[in-house]
């Protein structure tokens, strides 16, 4: 059950976001939201000082945000009206209702949030008269996201997802797998799974370029991964935490290689060019157009995101007891022999249909969440 969209899109949720056009926007976004509570506050790191492709991803994501079926409308907030009206008129593109308030316009921060608010409280309003209606699962596009892996991770909550994960490309609908510096040991597996040589190219590009720019700033990233927290819960080499790691994305043909926060033009499986970091990697994965993201974790990872709805799956029974305010879905029992695979997959995407028909996940309710898009070059 989900909120059809003008363009066909469905969301899952119907929020109405106060969107920061810029960094130095971010304290207003908040006053808006402390005004009229119910809005979304999505803040921004940088937005200005940005040139070439670095400008051109920020960009791309800000209105990729807007433009997320999750959102019922967005209000979109800078200093000064060009950037303000660029980035509404983009979004407004798809159809949803988009407004600007700016700093300058308004006459300082003050006024802006009250008349902000005033938006977005009538926006609400509006928002809350739709409805839910049954849609079909090809209108979904799932993120695919682990934080915090461990040894329990790639033996059962990943495999598990990536059944669910197949289901949903059955279906007709899309799911995106990121963090591609966490696939590095598995690409070649991966490119054989490509839909064609280009593509099989562009995947032992993106991850190989990782490693590539890792070496440049003089790390090298096979030494430095697995990182501690993996070490802790039993993660040995890089190579056993990609193998592990990939297969949350299922057993399905790779499309293509998106940019980050870059939206895939046909259904199916895609790999994004993220980063590692939860934060930046959900952010570009919600730029993309993702309504929902299943979640696993090891030893633990909290946050979610504001747009993009994080069920948090676990097969680590001590995660369960001592995590329990943060996990949505334990699949322990799968590793004590007294539950299946497909059992516990099963319940997942039940429970995956469940919060795209509304139910809250626990990031939601205690919001933990954070918006983080990312950079490619230094700030001038």
């Amino acid at each position: 059950m989900g909120y059809r969209r003008s363009d066909g899109s469905v969301g899952v949720r119907n929020e109405v976001a106060v969107l920061a056009a810029m960094d130095n926007i971010n304290p207003v976004v908040r006053s808006i939201c402390k005004l009229a509570p119910r809005a979304l506050p999505i803040t921004m790191i940088a937005g200005r000082g940005q040139f070439g492709q670095d400008n051109v991803q920020t960009q791309r994501t800000i209105i990729g945000l807007g433009k997320n079926p999750n959102l019922a409308a967005v209000l979109v907030v800078s200093l000064e009206p060009t950037s303000a009206g660029l980035l509404a008129g983009a979004i407004a593109a798809c159809g949803k209702p988009v407004r600007t308030v700016t700093v300058q316009e308004c006459g300082g921060s003050l006024n802006t949030a009250c008349a902000g608010a005033r938006i977005a409280a009538e926006m609400l309003i509006d928002a809350s008269q739709q409805v839910r209606e049954e849609c079909d699962l090809s209108s979904l596009m799932l993120a695919v996201e682990c934080g915090g892996t461990d040894t329990t991770s790639g033996l059962a909550a990943n495999p598990i997802l990536g059944m669910v994960a197949d289901q949903v490309i059955e279906a007709g609908g899309t799911v995106l797998i990121s963090e591609v510096s966490e696939l590095l040991g598995a690409e070649h597996i991966l490119a054989a799974r490509a839909v064609n040589p280009k593509v099989a190219k562009k995947i032992l590009d993106v991850i190989n370029n990782v490693e590539a720019e890792a070496k440049r700033r003089g790390v090298d990233i096979r030494g430095a991964n697995p990182v501690p927290d993996n070490i802790r819960g039993g993660i040995t080499t890089l190579e056993e935490k990609s193998l592990g790691g990939m297969v949350k994305a299922g057993t399905k043909t790779i499309m293509d290689v998106l940019d980050y926060a870059a939206a895939p033009s046909v259904p199916g499986l895609y790999i994004m060019d993220t980063p590692a970091p939860a934060c930046e990697s959900l952010t570009g994965l919600a730029a993309a157009g993702c309504q929902l993201c299943v979640f696993t974790t090891g030893v633990g990872n909290s946050i979610g995101h504001p747009v993009l709805p994080c069920i948090k799956i676990t097969a680590n029974p001590k995660t369960v007891v001592y995590f329990a305010d943060n996990i949505d879905l334990s699949v322990e029992k799968v590793l004590r022999g007294e539950e299946s695979m497909t059992e516990a997959a099963a319940r997942l995407y039940d429970d995956m249909l469940k919060v795209a028909s509304g139910k809250m996940v626990r990031a939601e309710v205690l919001e933990q969440i954070e918006n983080a898009n990312t950079k490619i070059q230094p700030t001038v």
